[in-house]
Formats: structure tokens, C-alpha cells, sequence
């Protein structure tokens, strides 16, 4: 599955299985299940996602959650959102 995810989806997924996974205590599919796509594109529009980290998975430390991760991170979650029909890897 990994192969068919755009360049920063990839990206993305192995960012969060490397910073996020384990401070999260869940796979990348349960947080990124947690919003639709609509619902990680209007907080990702809002400039609230190292936010909904956060508050998704308190533990995560500040370094995990950088600016440059950022927009992988939001490609990732959005191409695996509850009503997406992707299953990811990790």
C-alpha cells in the first residue's frame, strides 16, 4: 500500500510510525480515523494541526511535532481519514 500513496503520504507514514506511534499508543490508521478528510483539511486550513496532535496524543513531544513534518503529516492523516477506504502500514 505504501508504494500507492502520493510522495508526502509516504512520507508521512513513516514520520509517524518513527515520531508519533509510539508516544500516540496507537497505528497510524486509529489517529487518522479519528477525523473525515473534509474534517483534517479544515484543521489543517486552520493552522491547528500540531494542536489536534497533541490533543489526540498528549504525550508526543515538541520535537516530533516540527514545522517541516507538518504538511506529511497532514498528507498522511488525510489519505488514511476515517472515510477514506486506505488502510496504512503501520
Amino acid at each position: 500500500m505504501l508504494l500507492a500513496l502520493g510522495t508526502t503520504a509516504a512520507k508521512g507514514q513513516k514520520l509517524f510510525a518513527k515520531k508519533l506511534k509510539r508516544a500516540c499508543g496507537a497505528n497510524g490508521g486509529v489517529i487518522a480515523g479519528k477525523h473525515t478528510q473534509d474534517e483534517w483539511t479544515a484543521i489543517e486550513n486552520a493552522g491547528k494541526l500540531k494542536a489536534e496532535i497533541k490533543k489526540i496524543c498528549p504525550k508526543v513531544k515538541d520535537r516530533a511535532l516540527k514545522a517541516r513534518y507538518m504538511k506529511d503529516y497532514y498528507d498522511f492523516f488525510h489519505d488514511f481519514a476515517s472515510d477514506s477506504g486506505n488502510v496504512p502500514s503501520c
